[in-house]
């Protein structure tokens, strides 16, 4: 399965989404690999900091060249990530164009929201006859029980037509920074901590046969 971890807003959290995720299922001993196809190269940097540590298991990286030539090079594989945004338009349209789902980490801000409902429409009209599975979960959440904005960016994506709502969420930890930073993910670094908590939830959503 290709799945493109993608919006049209920086900062949402896609490179570490996209991280935690490959570590994840190379853990499950799934075949997979990632495709950096952002210029910015964030997850080809923390990937290399991983490889540099000697952290394993290691995650595999093929070019974002990859997007424009054989698809055979990508089926190959039983799980292929995408890390993009728009710095680089014409892998984004790529890339939508060959994935198989979308997932889009959406934080919990009204801007946040109006960008999901620009990458939608950009969705719809760059994949043609092919219709990707459209997943939105809110990521970055709102930690405080007092402040409101990740519920009514929840209720807001659940109205939005196109993309199906994740209830799981990731919140606003340092415990992810932190762990990016060092070529870990967060389940690695600290197993039982809140953030891997919400993280192992996310992912059960995203793969329930491997843990079947």
């Amino acid at each position: 399965m290709i799945t493109l971890i993608g919006s049209l807003k920086g900062g949402s959290g896609k490179s570490t989404v996209t991280f935690n995720l490959a570590v994840w299922l190379a853990l499950a001993e799934a075949d997979v690999v990632v495709v950096d196809a952002d210029p910015q190269a964030t997850l080809s940097d923390v990937l290399q900091v991983r490889a540099e540590e000697g952290y394993r298991p290691e995650v595999a990286r093929i070019p974002a060249q990859a997007l424009h030539q054989d698809l055979d090079s990508l089926q190959a594989h039983d799980e292929v990530l995408i890390d993009v945004g728009t710095a680089s338009m014409d892998n984004l349209k790529r890339a939508i164009a060959v994935a198989d789902r979308i997932l889009v980490p959406v934080p919990p801000s009204q801007a946040d929201i109006w960008s999901t409902q620009r990458f939608l429409r950009f969705v719809a009209a760059n994949t043609g006859d092919r219709q990707p599975e459209v997943l939105g979960f809110i990521n970055r959440a709102d930690t405080h029980h007092a402040i409101r904005e990740s519920d009514e960016a929840a209720a807001a994506l659940v109205s939005l037509p196109g993309i199906q709502y994740l209830k799981p969420r990731l919140a606003q930890r340092t415990a992810y920074r932190r762990s990016f930073s060092e070529g870990l993910a967060v389940f690695e670094q600290q197993p039982r901590s809140k953030g891997a908590a919400e993280w192992n939830a996310l992912a059960a959503v995203l793969y329930p046969k491997l843990l079947g």
